[in-house]
């Protein structure tokens, strides 16, 4: 939990809003979006004791569901004990204004962006973790930055703005309180950026060793709770942390498995996407999501007996088309089918993006994941580059990770060295391609 969250959570009794604008298509319906909106809130820990729906022809311009709405909630808010309003959508800094001076001082206005930022901090639990979501969180609030807020840039920069260090040489001539606060917020993202950079340099290391090891990767993507963890869980055997709730997991976790033929190749799991996911956590998140970006092999894990499957697939590909996720092969994983209660699977059009192969699993009874592992190992095979090479006798070592890392489907020895025929990732074929047999 970082020093930058805003919520008291099990103390807060919250009331949600959730608003349709016609004209608008969302891809969840807004009984289903406020759902979703509650179980966040659960998920943080905090008790929802009332809801509020609005319909609009167009989105007010000072309290974004208009006065008549705001006043009709601020009963609701006297009547239910509630200091919490959580709105479904992303507010303006000026309607969060607005709409904090029209329920009072004693009442904190949030959106969905701000919830799910503070689950983030909740959830993080290594240092990288930490770094991109206080990075997403005063990038989120900064615009939005009252006297509320001021304390936090002094939390975090670890002086008093008001003449501690925090704030000596800052303030200029007429330079309000505010003004420093701003400063000070932003001096903090540019060092944060930095260390997310080093992050990130040291992410593309471990990639480029693992590109010379010539091991493929696998990554794991889906909406939050899909069963992406206890999937990862059951094809390693490894004890890896598994709740059910959303974002359980949000530090990238790789494990080595190994496919039928014996070939190993890693898995990685990284956070769960949702629906409206802010901006800056897809930002500030893109040194963990370069891994799924990297991988070799999607699996693109759902939960099937979620009555929202569907549109839960399109948010995971429209948050994949964002990160400029490469053509790799991708296998659609309907998991959870121990809960599926019909026979046919459910239906959905694919668009543009077409599945190498689908797969039925239940991750928490281990049913079908053979028949993944084989899956992969078919669809890793049909990316492979067949070539012809001559080692030399002294490189035993590259030898050996051919025999490991690539198929050999056959093995020469000559005077010269040893010949073998392979197929073998991209990645493999450039590096080897001086030792390449010219037929």
């Amino acid at each position: 939990m970082t020093e930058f969250q805003v919520l008291n959570n099990h103390s807060e009794r919250v009331f949600l809003v959730a608003a349709d604008v016609r004209g608008s298509r969302p891809l969840l319906t807004l009984d289903d979006s406020l759902r979703e909106l509650a179980l966040l809130a659960d998920t943080a820990g905090m008790e929802v004791v009332g809801q509020a729906t609005q319909h609009m022809n167009r989105i007010d311009s000072a309290t974004f569901i208009g006065s008549g709405k705001v006043e009709e909630i601020k009963e609701s808010l006297e009547e239910m004990d509630a200091h919490v309003v959580i709105f479904d959508d992303e507010l303006s800094p000026r309607h969060q204004r607005e709409l904090e001076k029209r329920f009072g001082e004693n009442i904190k206005v949030l959106d969905r962006s701000a919830l799910i930022l503070d689950i983030f901090a909740q959830h993080a639990r290594t240092r990288e973790g930490a770094l991109q979501v206080e990075l997403a969180q005063y990038e989120y609030r900064l615009p939005r930055l009252t006297r509320q807020w001021t304390h936090l840039a002094r939390q975090a920069g670890g002086g008093s703005a008001r003449g501690g260090a925090g704030g000596v040489g800052l303030r200029g001539p007429g330079e309000t309180q505010l003004e420093v606060d701003r400063r000070e917020i932003g001096r903090k993202i540019i060092k944060l950026k930095v260390d997310i950079e080093r992050v990130r340099t040291q992410r593309s290391s471990q990639r480029q060793q693992r590109t010379r090891a010539g091991i493929p990767v696998v990554a794991l993507v889906g909406y939050t709770n899909a069963g992406k963890s206890t999937l990862l869980r059951a094809l390693s055997g490894a004890d890896i942390y598994v709740a059910d709730q959303l974002f359980a997991t949000l530090d990238p976790t790789t494990r080595r498995i190994d496919l039928p033929s014996g070939r190993g190749v890693l898995v990685t799991d990284t956070v769960g996407f949702i629906q409206k996911l802010p901006t800056t956590l897809v930002v500030a998140f893109r040194a963990t999501l370069e891994e799924i970006t990297e991988a070799d092999v999607l699996l693109h894990v759902v939960d099937t007996a979620h009555p929202n499957v569907i549109q839960h697939i399109e948010t995971v590909e429209d948050t994949l088309a964002e990160i400029e996720m490469p053509p790799v092969p991708r296998i659609l994983v309907w998991n959870k089918t121990d809960l599926w209660q019909h026979d046919l699977l459910p239906q959905f059009n694919s668009g543009e993006q077409e599945y190498a192969a689908e797969v039925m699993v239940s991750a928490q009874t281990g049913a079908g994941t053979d028949r993944l592992l084989t899956t992969i190992e078919d669809v890793l095979a049909s990316t492979l580059y067949r070539m012809k090479l001559l080692l030399p006798y002294q490189q035993g070592e590259l030898v050996s990770m051919l025999h490991e890392a690539a198929v050999v489907e056959g093995q020469e020895h000559t005077e010269n060295g040893v010949v073998l025929t392979v197929r073998l990732p991209a990645s493999m074929a450039e590096r080897f391609s001086s030792y390449r047999v010219v037929e």
